[in-house]
């Protein structure tokens, strides 16, 4: 009869030293703080670069005009020496992203670059007294303009993650100075 009474011991001992452990861990949850929200995400002042690249680039370079607040630029850059390549990249509203991207490099390596792999539709919209050509399938859904206002070999790409909608509001935001 005295081994039983040990193993019933040894089995309730065990028992409770997971309750412990169970409580000492939702302890632990309830006063470590956790933060459920996205990251936050840092807005950048693009003035500088904007006037930097309007002053160097052969092309009018876009920026958009009268976005909301809520969307909130997040990346730019200018490279002149790589084919004038201007970027300017966007956290959309509902958190998708989106990018202006222009450049006077080759068109059909651009567009592919921009759009990470995007075809083209045979689809255009006009928007802004601009016509629009639909690209899609790659990683993001894009909107190209060739000859960007007049300049032959200059292209502009309004690329993201974002609706073709959301990339029309932006096209529709751009101004080129």
């Amino acid at each position: 009869m005295a081994g039983t009474k040990g193993k019933q011991k040894t089995a309730r001992d065990m028992v409770l030293s997971l309750g412990v452990i169970v409580l000492a861990g939702l302890v632990m949850w309830l006063f470590i703080p956790h933060d459920d929200g996205g990251p936050d995400i840092k807005r950048v002042d693009y003035t500088v670069e904007l006037t930097t690249a309007r002053r160097a680039a052969p092309y009018p370079v876009a920026a958009p005009e009268g976005l909301a607040k809520e969307w909130k630029p997040t990346s730019v850059r200018y490279r002149g020496a790589e084919d004038n390549t201007w970027h300017l990249g966007y956290h959309a509203p509902d958190g998708e992203y989106v990018a202006v991207e222009q450049s006077t490099g080759k068109p059909s390596e651009f567009i592919e670059q921009a759009s990470q792999g995007g075809s083209r539709t045979g689809t255009t919209e006009e928007i802004g007294g601009r016509t629009w050509t639909r690209y899609t399938g790659g990683r993001y859904e894009a909107l190209v303009l060739q000859d960007t206002d007049g300049v032959k070999g200059a292209t502009t790409v309004v690329a993201g993650t974002g609706s073709f909608e959301q990339l029309g509001q932006m096209a529709a935001a751009l101004k080129l100075a």
